[in-house]
């Protein structure tokens, strides 16, 4: 004589979250496996950097003219 039985209902439920939780460990497998790659690709990045990635002086230094040099004779 069973105690208690499963519903249908119970059974949908119990597969939903079943379900739920194996999308959520797939998920962030997908997440830390991305999270490595992106990873790996900057630290490639910072130890070989490429031409464009280096810094560009954003104006050449031109003195302003209040600092300009007057040669007098005296």
């Amino acid at each position: 004589m069973p105690i208690a039985r499963i519903t249908g209902q119970g059974l949908i439920a119990i597969a939903f979250s079943v379900a739920l939780l194996w999308g959520s460990v797939l998920g962030e497998r997908a997440l830390m496996r991305r999270a490595l790659a992106e990873r790996t690709q900057v630290m490639r990045m910072v130890q070989s950097p490429h031409p464009r990635l280096r810094p560009e002086p954003v104006c050449d230094p031109t003195p302003s003219p209040s600092h300009s040099l007057r040669l007098t004779a005296g």
